[in-house]
């Protein structure tokens, strides 16, 4: 059971798990007024010197001489975007195995890359598809656009952005089948246009100034033309562009590309713009790249050699590898532009910084709410966590049966029922059901329900997904009679405050008079007036 007060267990070398009242909301200590916890079992002095409302974590793995998982550090940029990426992955970890920038995914696996990588084949269709793709244009590659298909297939356009003149924010050039239009930016943001002489129509969803990648998100960091771009969907009923064998700039066996934007992977095929990396046994390092524009390839990476991904102008650079490793996190408070731009993510959680002396060194470590840290303390480390006040349950719940009713000719529930089976510490037992606005009591004597000494169990939800778990609700209330009595007298005091005046018998007597000397009344001074 959690209780709404922060704590901090330390589960100690003789076994016992200790609690320390941990609430700094409002007098948060200090490294010159830390709080003092006393000494643990290990002789160690254990201190909290510091809260932060917000803790973000990052993966810093550590080496091992054998066993662990392979990890690498990477970083990847973009001069066009004047954007710099780092990161750390592990293999065979859910969390930290991938990183997502927004068009693309990089992941690390272990063993080697394919030595032969699959080609891609298409056959085109000479009958007319519906046919929708989104497009980015960049003003300053002209060359270089990011397409991605909706629908159908590839529409084969290309589309180039116009610098931007005299304050405005430039054309669109669309080249079509062999035919050519432009579009003037600011005055067709938002509306759907026929590109004349095709069967196509263009509209103009988006433009950025100054075009950056934030959270995986496009946006723009000024106002300033720095660095255009424009997001355009063209959509029509056409026969899918036609799929030409080029050379792959990566070396390999030939790949399949259109005259325009690439088209999307058949189904069961990769993602476009993915990179997985390879860590083998031996430490090699090895590659399988799938880019919209260069196709699919494969090869050996070095450690500080870049390597050209073929996502817009975005290389990347491996510069730590290790082949064993375990994972830590290393915890700092979050800064104030890093939590302001990071909309839609998850809540950080808070955290306090603990100091541990022992022997004359000292170590620092924040520990952030929810998580378990260990403490190199001597002889044997130390666990300590940082969170919500636990207080375990007096009793035990067994769910036996949970029913759903539905309402007759439809799938909506018109109610559920929980039987349940409620076990306590002396080994009595007692089976009852509960369902809405039907709670079942544990003990069930009228003394102990009379009192509030009682578990009053209510059905609070379902998981629609499993009819095999159900949700409820347990409350204790002792003294909730003296509550409601304390509640009735309260009542029963305004009715005969109000109501039962003039019934009430008025003492009579005499009226209440002033005695004593008059005051003497003041003599009105007459001071002389000039004239």
């Amino acid at each position: 059971m959690l209780v709404d007060q922060h704590q901090l267990r330390v589960h100690d070398l003789d076994g016992i798990i200790k609690g320390y009242p941990a609430e700094f909301l409002h007098h948060p200590p200090s490294p010159q007024h830390p709080k003092n916890l006393g000494a643990l079992a290990s002789g160690a002095r254990l201190q909290i010197v510091d809260y932060a409302l917000e803790i973000e974590g990052k993966l810093n793995p550590k080496p091992l001489k054998d066993g662990g998982a392979p990890a690498i550090h990477f970083k990847i940029e973009t001069a066009m975007m004047n954007q710099h990426l780092e990161s750390w992955l592990m293999a065979d970890d859910p969390q930290h195995g991938n990183f997502s920038m927004g068009l693309a995914n990089i992941e690390l696996k272990r063993g080697s890359a394919p030595t032969s990588p699959s080609s891609i084949t298409s056959t085109s269709k000479n009958e007319e598809k519906d046919l929708e793709e989104s497009i980015f244009a960049f003003s300053k590659a002209p060359d270089e656009q990011i397409g991605h298909v909706n629908k159908g297939g590839s529409t084969g356009a290309k589309v180039q952005l116009e610098p931007p003149r005299n304050r405005n924010k430039g054309r669109v050039l669309i080249s079509l089948g062999g035919k050519e239009s432009s579009f003037d930016v600011a005055e067709n943001v938002g509306r759907e246009m026929k590109i004349e002489k095709t069967p196509f129509t263009l509209k103009i969803d988006n433009y950025w100034a100054d075009f950056r990648i934030e959270n995986g998100k496009p946006g723009s960091i000024s106002d300033q033309p720095n660095n255009p771009a424009v997001l355009v969907t063209i959509r029509g009923k056409a026969v899918p562009a036609t799929i030409v064998e080029t050379k792959n700039p990566h070396g390999g066996g030939e790949l399949p590309t259109t005259g325009g934007p690439p088209t999307m992977p058949a189904v069961g095929d990769a993602a476009p713009n993915h990179l997985i990396l390879f860590v083998a046994n031996d430490g090699a390092i090895s590659y399988e790249l799938l880019s919209r524009k260069s196709g699919k390839s494969s090869g050996k990476i070095d450690i500080n050699k870049p390597l050209t991904t073929g996502w817009a102008d975005w290389q990347l650079v491996i510069d730590k590898a290790m082949p064993h490793a375990e994972q830590w996190m290393d915890f700092t408070p979050a800064k104030s532009e890093t939590t302001s731009t990071s909309a839609g993510a998850a809540e950080l959680p808070d955290g306090v910084r603990i100091r541990v002396e022992q022997n004359g060194e000292t170590l620092e470590q924040w520990v952030p709410a929810g998580w378990q840290v260990t403490v190199p303390t001597l002889p044997n480390e130390t666990m300590v966590a940082y969170g919500w006040k636990t207080l375990p349950l007096p009793i035990g719940l067994e769910l036996l049966d949970f029913e759903v009713k539905r309402n007759e000719g439809s799938d909506s529930p018109a109610g559920f029922k929980s039987t349940l089976r409620v076990s306590s510490s002396d080994g009595e037992s007692a089976t009852g059901a509960c369902w809405m606005n039907h709670p079942f009591s544990y003990p069930s004597s009228w003394l102990r329900t009379w009192t509030g000494f009682t578990y009053k169990i209510s059905q609070a939800s379902w998981n629609p997904e499993n009819l095999g778990q159900s949700s409820v609700q347990i409350l204790r209330d002792p003294g909730w009679l003296l509550k409601w009595i304390g509640s009735l007298l309260v009542v029963i005091g305004v009715f005969m405050m109000f109501y039962l005046q003039p019934y009430r018998k008025q003492t009579e007597g005499e009226p209440i008079t002033l005695t004593g000397p008059k005051p003497p009344k003041r003599a009105q001074e007459l001071h002389p007036v000039a004239r």
